[in-house]
């Protein structure tokens, strides 16, 4: 056995004098220095400010459909192929004539005055004999029409004058950015709750750890005064092998309440968000927190889930989908919306840029569309959002009341383990004295080393759970405090 006890204050030694070596680089963090820290740092926080800023965007490209859209446009077509046309048939074509049958009878009046001036003045006017001209085709060819080369510039633009869907659609927009707020303070909250827990974890641990660290100061010390004893005959063997037992036993202890510290370091350094190789220690004990526990709970009987962010975020939604309705409502109205265009022609069959002559051609306008039939989708589409409208009432409902049988179950659990501290409180003091009278008693020789080790047993069990009370009332708080809505930004303004 004097191997053992060496053994291990060689280890403590090292320990500490590591800790001592790094105690300046050790960062001492109290709850707020923690909360401030993972307000800044936490992965969740950052995600949904970034989704509050997404949605800003998003806003504000609904708000440009209200200004004028403006495009320009250009294009270049290269004939392959000319097109076609056909002025008529010829004239010994059935029901035709062409176009000599077609002027025949405009002329015809003025044939008949000529005839008649040349019968009265016996003057002969000699007939038109049109030159003969080679023809390559017949007329059955047609005419090739157009040019080989087009180009074509513009700019168009249009603007909504009456668009009731357009209007409700920004309303919306909006509805959608206060989701985004919610959603990013409900991230808070619970970024908040989990930093909470997990510093509280951290102390129940370091607590945990004083008080095996106590009994294992305690079993040494008992141990020394058996040796003692037993070295001149006053402590019988089975005494001196139950203390080196009861010294044996308390090591794995103290060894399971650093990892548990250790680890319990870890999950609060993961949730604030900062670096898990940091070195940080907690400030503070459970102590701090009981003084005001009977405090705590009083605050907290009247509650109210007027800011509880889930009821919150079904508020908004409601909104949202009454805000849709109106807008597939608003889809059987008429929609105006102005126009206007600008463009320049050009026609060549060469590539004489300086010399193309380009023809503008613009035009203003509006444009009104009036919805007359659409198979009945506008109709079943407001059908749809009225009924899922109906499921999130529903919803609206039964959240609020498992949100209430919530409440009274973390205020439940907090009276319980206010009056749970209050017994252990009592029975620390109690197991103190206990111990303190069989430590005497036993020196003197009138007690046993059983009779004491009980007694520490006992002390042991109501310290820890003296600590267990508190660290359940401060998780059951935090929880409460996240379901009611209680922020910590806010309240630290």
């Amino acid at each position: 056995m004097k191997k053992i006890i060496p053994g291990l204050a060689v280890i403590c030694s090292v320990f500490l004098s590591f800790s001592a070596g790094a105690q300046e680089k050790t960062v001492k963090l109290t709850l707020e220095d923690a909360l401030k820290i993972a307000l800044s740092e936490n992965v969740s926080v950052k995600v949904a400010d970034m989704e509050i800023e997404r949605s800003e965007y998003a806003k504000k490209g609904t708000y440009s459909s209200l200004f004028p859209q403006i495009n320009a446009s250009g294009s270049y077509q290269r004939t392959i192929k000319k097109q076609v046309m056909y002025m008529g048939g010829g004239d010994d074509e059935e029901g035709g004539g062409g176009m000599a049958s077609m002027f025949a009878g405009i002329f015809d009046p003025i044939y008949y005055y000529i005839n008649g001036i040349m019968q009265e003045t016996g003057v002969v006017i000699p007939p038109y004999v049109p030159p003969v001209v080679e023809q390559e085709s017949s007329s059955d060819d047609g005419i090739a029409v157009g040019r080989l080369n087009t180009y074509n510039f513009g700019v168009s633009a249009s603007m909504p004058l009456v668009n009731a869907q357009l209007w409700q659609s920004l309303k919306i927009s909006g509805q959608s950015v206060d989701l985004a707020v919610e959603k990013a303070r409900s991230s808070r909250l619970e970024m908040v709750t989990q930093v909470k827990q997990a510093f509280y974890a951290a102390l129940l641990a370091k607590e945990a750890l004083g008080v095996y660290g106590s009994v294992y100061d305690n079993a040494v010390e008992n141990f020394n005064k058996t040796e003692s004893r037993y070295k001149v005959q006053k402590a019988s063997e089975l005494e001196y092998t139950r203390a080196k037992t009861a010294v044996a036993s308390a090591i794995p202890n103290v060894y399971n309440a650093e990892g548990s510290v250790i680890l319990a370091l870890w999950q609060l350094k993961a949730v604030m968000g900062v670096d898990l190789d940091m070195d940080v220690d907690i400030v503070g004990s459970l102590g701090d927190y009981a003084d005001t526990m009977f405090r705590d709970i009083h605050e907290n009987e009247d509650f109210t889930l007027d800011y509880n962010s889930t009821m919150r975020q079904l508020a908004i939604q409601a909104e949202q989908l009454a805000s849709t309705i109106r807008m597939q409502k608003y889809a059987y109205l008429p929609t105006l919306s102005a126009t206007f265009s600008y463009s320049m022609n050009a026609m060549t069959n060469d590539f004489k840029f300086s010399e193309y002559k380009w023809t503008p051609y613009s035009f203003v306008g509006l444009s009104l569309s009036i919805p007359i039939f659409s198979g009945g989708k506008r109709y079943h589409d407001i059908k749809q959002s009225k009924v899922q409208l109906a499921e999130l009432d529903l919803q609206r409902v039964n959240t609020e009341r498992q949100l209430k049988i919530a409440i009274r179950q973390y205020l439940n659990t907090m009276e319980t383990n206010m009056k749970s501290y209050s017994s252990s409180e009592e029975a620390v003091k109690l197991a103190e004295k206990a111990y303190d009278i069989t430590a005497k008693s036993y020196n003197v020789g009138k007690s046993t080393l059983t009779d004491l080790n009980d007694s520490q047993l006992q002390l042991t069990q109501a310290r820890l759970a003296q600590s267990q009370a508190v660290y359940n009332f401060m998780v059951a708080k935090a929880s409460l405090e996240q379901m009611i809505g209680k922020d910590f930004v806010a309240d630290n303004r």
